[in-house]
Protein backbone atom coordinates (compact mmCIF):
# COMPACT_ATOMS: atom_id res chain seq x y z
CA UNK A 1 0.00 0.00 0.00
CA UNK A 2 2.95 2.82 1.10
CA UNK A 3 4.62 1.55 -2.38
CA UNK A 4 2.11 2.50 -4.08
CA UNK A 5 1.45 5.75 -3.10
CA UNK A 6 4.96 6.64 -3.05
CA UNK A 7 4.89 5.38 -6.48
CA UNK A 8 1.76 7.72 -7.42
CA UNK A 9 3.50 10.59 -5.96
CA UNK A 10 6.40 10.01 -7.86
CA UNK A 11 4.54 9.58 -11.37
CA UNK A 12 2.10 12.77 -10.34
CA UNK A 13 5.01 15.01 -8.32
CA UNK A 14 4.33 17.79 -11.01
CA UNK A 15 0.97 17.75 -10.35
CA UNK A 16 1.01 17.72 -6.99
CA UNK A 17 3.87 20.33 -7.00
CA UNK A 18 1.68 22.67 -9.51
CA UNK A 19 -1.64 22.49 -7.07
CA UNK A 20 0.73 23.36 -4.27
CA UNK A 21 2.03 26.24 -5.70
CA UNK A 22 -0.96 27.28 -6.68
CA UNK A 23 -2.67 27.12 -3.66
CA UNK A 24 -0.06 29.01 -1.72
CA UNK A 25 0.14 31.64 -4.42
CA UNK A 26 -3.81 31.65 -4.53
CA UNK A 27 -4.57 32.16 -0.94
CA UNK A 28 -2.56 35.98 -0.69
CA UNK A 29 -4.73 36.97 -3.91
CA UNK A 30 -7.41 35.95 -2.24
CA UNK A 31 -7.22 37.95 0.98
CA UNK A 32 -7.94 41.66 -1.15
CA UNK A 33 -11.33 39.71 -2.16
CA UNK A 34 -12.08 38.91 1.32
CA UNK A 35 -11.63 42.42 2.58
CA UNK A 36 -13.89 43.46 -0.82
CA UNK A 37 -16.86 41.68 0.53
CA UNK A 38 -16.40 41.89 4.50
CA UNK A 39 -15.05 38.40 5.22
CA UNK A 40 -12.28 40.65 7.21
CA UNK A 41 -11.63 38.29 10.03
CA UNK A 42 -10.39 35.02 7.58
CA UNK A 43 -8.85 37.94 5.09
CA UNK A 44 -6.45 38.91 8.24
CA UNK A 45 -5.71 35.76 9.19
CA UNK A 46 -4.05 35.04 5.47
CA UNK A 47 -2.34 38.72 6.04
CA UNK A 48 -0.96 37.14 9.30
CA UNK A 49 0.35 33.46 8.47
CA UNK A 50 2.36 35.53 5.40
CA UNK A 51 3.47 37.78 7.31
CA UNK A 52 6.94 36.15 8.20
CA UNK A 53 7.20 34.94 4.79
CA UNK A 54 6.93 38.85 3.12
CA UNK A 55 7.35 42.21 4.29
CA UNK A 56 3.75 43.11 2.67
CA UNK A 57 5.08 46.82 2.34
CA UNK A 58 1.58 48.74 0.66
CA UNK A 59 3.88 50.52 -1.16
CA UNK A 60 5.08 47.25 -3.17
CA UNK A 61 2.11 45.28 -3.01
CA UNK A 62 -0.69 44.43 -5.61
CA UNK A 63 -4.07 45.74 -4.83
CA UNK A 64 -7.47 45.03 -6.16
CA UNK A 65 -10.64 46.29 -6.02
CA UNK A 66 -8.94 50.27 -5.94
CA UNK A 67 -8.28 53.03 -7.83
CA UNK A 68 -4.75 51.40 -9.13
CA UNK A 69 -3.57 47.97 -8.87
CA UNK A 70 -0.13 49.66 -7.22
CA UNK A 71 0.59 52.72 -5.53
CA UNK A 72 4.75 52.72 -5.35
CA UNK A 73 6.60 55.57 -3.31
CA UNK A 74 7.21 58.77 -5.50
CA UNK A 75 10.85 57.97 -5.94
CA UNK A 76 9.72 55.09 -7.49
CA UNK A 77 9.37 57.16 -11.05
CA UNK A 78 6.25 54.86 -11.93
CA UNK A 79 3.18 57.00 -13.68
CA UNK A 80 1.05 55.89 -11.42
CA UNK A 81 -0.21 58.22 -8.37
CA UNK A 82 2.38 57.63 -5.38
CA UNK A 83 0.78 56.69 -1.98
CA UNK A 84 2.44 59.82 -0.51
CA UNK A 85 -0.52 61.63 -2.16
CA UNK A 86 -2.68 59.10 -0.18
CA UNK A 87 -0.58 59.25 3.19
CA UNK A 88 -2.24 62.59 4.70
CA UNK A 89 -5.69 61.18 4.76
CA UNK A 90 -4.68 57.60 6.19
CA UNK A 91 -4.50 57.08 10.22
CA UNK A 92 -1.76 54.46 9.73
CA UNK A 93 0.73 56.45 8.05
CA UNK A 94 -0.18 59.55 10.72
CA UNK A 95 3.75 59.40 12.07
CA UNK A 96 4.77 58.72 8.60
CA UNK A 97 7.42 61.31 6.56
CA UNK A 98 7.16 61.46 3.21
CA UNK A 99 10.69 62.27 2.46
CA UNK A 100 11.83 59.33 1.02
CA UNK A 101 15.16 59.89 3.18
CA UNK A 102 13.34 59.24 5.94
CA UNK A 103 12.42 55.66 4.72
CA UNK A 104 12.61 54.19 8.34
CA UNK A 105 9.32 55.95 9.50
CA UNK A 106 7.73 54.42 6.77
CA UNK A 107 8.05 50.43 7.20
CA UNK A 108 6.13 49.83 9.49
CA UNK A 109 2.88 52.29 8.70
CA UNK A 110 3.47 50.62 5.12
CA UNK A 111 2.87 47.20 6.39
CA UNK A 112 0.31 47.16 8.62
CA UNK A 113 -2.37 49.39 6.18
CA UNK A 114 -3.97 46.62 4.55
CA UNK A 115 -6.33 48.85 2.13
CA UNK A 116 -9.95 51.11 2.09
CA UNK A 117 -12.55 51.56 -0.07
CA UNK A 118 -10.83 53.95 -2.11
CA UNK A 119 -7.59 52.50 -2.96
CA UNK A 120 -8.95 49.15 -2.68
CA UNK A 121 -6.92 46.02 -0.67
CA UNK A 122 -3.46 44.59 -0.86
CA UNK A 123 -2.45 41.21 -1.67
CA UNK A 124 -1.12 38.98 0.84
CA UNK A 125 2.42 38.87 -0.67
CA UNK A 126 4.41 41.38 -2.05
CA UNK A 127 4.71 42.24 -5.80
CA UNK A 128 7.95 40.25 -6.57
CA UNK A 129 6.97 37.71 -4.40
CA UNK A 130 3.41 37.30 -6.26
CA UNK A 131 5.12 37.53 -9.75
CA UNK A 132 7.87 34.41 -8.49
CA UNK A 133 5.36 32.01 -7.70
CA UNK A 134 2.56 33.04 -10.56
CA UNK A 135 5.72 32.00 -12.64
CA UNK A 136 6.83 29.16 -10.92
CA UNK A 137 3.11 27.99 -11.51
CA UNK A 138 2.74 29.28 -14.93
CA UNK A 139 6.31 27.44 -15.62
CA UNK A 140 5.50 24.41 -14.57
CA UNK A 141 2.58 23.82 -16.22
CA UNK A 142 4.25 25.01 -19.57
CA UNK A 143 6.89 22.67 -18.49
CA UNK A 144 3.81 19.75 -18.37
CA UNK A 145 3.06 20.38 -21.66
CA UNK A 146 6.61 20.50 -22.97
CA UNK A 147 8.12 17.04 -21.29
CA UNK A 148 5.11 15.15 -23.52
CA UNK A 149 7.54 15.63 -26.41
CA UNK A 150 10.56 14.63 -24.76
CA UNK A 151 12.90 15.39 -21.87
CA UNK A 152 13.45 18.92 -21.51
CA UNK A 153 17.19 19.84 -20.80
CA UNK A 154 17.76 21.60 -17.44
CA UNK A 155 19.04 25.36 -17.27
CA UNK A 156 22.99 25.40 -16.47
CA UNK A 157 23.57 26.63 -13.35
CA UNK A 158 25.62 29.52 -14.59
CA UNK A 159 22.76 30.35 -16.45
CA UNK A 160 20.14 30.51 -13.64
CA UNK A 161 23.12 32.73 -11.82
CA UNK A 162 23.20 35.28 -14.88
CA UNK A 163 19.81 35.44 -15.61
CA UNK A 164 17.71 34.24 -13.26
CA UNK A 165 19.53 35.21 -10.08
CA UNK A 166 21.29 38.54 -11.25
CA UNK A 167 18.44 40.77 -12.34
CA UNK A 168 16.42 40.05 -9.09
CA UNK A 169 19.62 40.37 -6.91
CA UNK A 170 20.93 43.86 -8.45
CA UNK A 171 17.29 45.17 -8.17
CA UNK A 172 16.40 44.23 -4.68
CA UNK A 173 20.34 44.78 -3.08
CA UNK A 174 20.82 48.05 -4.66
CA UNK A 175 17.42 48.93 -3.36
CA UNK A 176 18.05 47.77 -0.20
CA UNK A 177 21.40 49.52 0.39
CA UNK A 178 20.90 52.40 -0.95
CA UNK A 179 17.78 52.88 1.80
CA UNK A 180 20.16 51.46 4.56
CA UNK A 181 23.38 53.91 3.52
CA UNK A 182 20.67 57.21 3.15
CA UNK A 183 22.05 60.30 5.44
CA UNK A 184 25.04 58.12 6.31
CA UNK A 185 28.64 59.23 7.23
CA UNK A 186 29.76 56.64 4.69
CA UNK A 187 29.94 59.08 2.18
CA UNK A 188 31.65 56.79 -0.69
CA UNK A 189 28.94 54.14 0.09
CA UNK A 190 25.90 56.74 0.00
CA UNK A 191 27.12 57.79 -3.58
CA UNK A 192 27.46 53.57 -4.84
CA UNK A 193 24.28 53.20 -3.88
CA UNK A 194 22.20 56.22 -4.40
CA UNK A 195 18.67 56.50 -2.87
CA UNK A 196 16.40 54.39 -5.22
CA UNK A 197 12.96 52.55 -5.04
CA UNK A 198 12.19 49.75 -7.39
CA UNK A 199 9.10 49.94 -9.88
CA UNK A 200 5.79 47.95 -9.52
CA UNK A 201 7.57 46.94 -13.20
CA UNK A 202 10.80 46.30 -12.67
CA UNK A 203 9.56 43.98 -9.31
CA UNK A 204 7.58 41.97 -11.83
CA UNK A 205 9.64 41.39 -14.57
CA UNK A 206 12.64 40.48 -12.55
CA UNK A 207 10.45 38.14 -10.33
CA UNK A 208 9.15 36.40 -13.03
CA UNK A 209 12.74 36.08 -14.81
CA UNK A 210 13.68 34.51 -11.35
CA UNK A 211 10.24 32.25 -10.95
CA UNK A 212 10.61 30.49 -14.53
CA UNK A 213 14.37 30.04 -14.45
CA UNK A 214 13.78 28.21 -10.96
CA UNK A 215 11.20 25.83 -13.17
CA UNK A 216 14.13 25.37 -15.99
CA UNK A 217 16.74 24.83 -13.63
CA UNK A 218 14.87 22.45 -10.66
CA UNK A 219 12.44 20.57 -12.42
CA UNK A 220 13.36 19.12 -15.69
CA UNK A 221 16.18 17.51 -12.69
CA UNK A 222 13.00 16.58 -10.51
CA UNK A 223 11.63 14.87 -13.11
CA UNK A 224 14.76 12.39 -13.36
CA UNK A 225 14.98 11.65 -10.16
CA UNK A 226 11.29 11.07 -9.42
CA UNK A 227 10.96 8.84 -12.26
CA UNK A 228 13.86 7.00 -11.35
CA UNK A 229 11.89 6.37 -8.01
CA UNK A 230 9.05 5.68 -9.41
CA UNK A 231 10.73 2.76 -11.61
CA UNK A 232 12.04 1.38 -8.85
CA UNK A 233 9.31 1.14 -6.80
CA UNK A 234 7.21 -0.69 -9.60
CA UNK A 235 10.26 -2.96 -10.10
CA UNK A 236 9.88 -3.70 -5.97
CA UNK A 237 6.03 -4.31 -6.63
CA UNK A 238 6.51 -6.34 -9.59
CA UNK A 239 9.37 -8.71 -7.71
CA UNK A 240 6.66 -8.88 -4.81
CA UNK A 241 3.61 -9.94 -7.03
CA UNK A 242 5.89 -12.59 -8.89
CA UNK A 243 7.30 -14.03 -5.48
CA UNK A 244 3.35 -14.19 -3.71
CA UNK A 245 2.55 -15.85 -7.19
CA UNK A 246 5.33 -18.42 -7.15
CA UNK A 247 4.28 -18.88 -3.44
CA UNK A 248 1.08 -19.58 -4.10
Amino acid sequence: MIDRIFRTLARRWLLFLNLSVAFYVGLPMLAPVLMHVGATGPAALIYRVYSPMCHQLASRSFFLFGEQVAYPRAIAGSSLTPIETFMPDLPEFADASTDPARWATFLWPARRFVGNEQMGYKMALCQRDISIYSSILIGGLVYGLLRRRGPVRPMRFWLFLLIGVAPIAFDGFSQLFSQFFVGSQLEMLARLFPLRESSPLLRTLTGAIFGLSVVWLVYPRLDEQFSMTADDIERRLAAKTESAGAGG
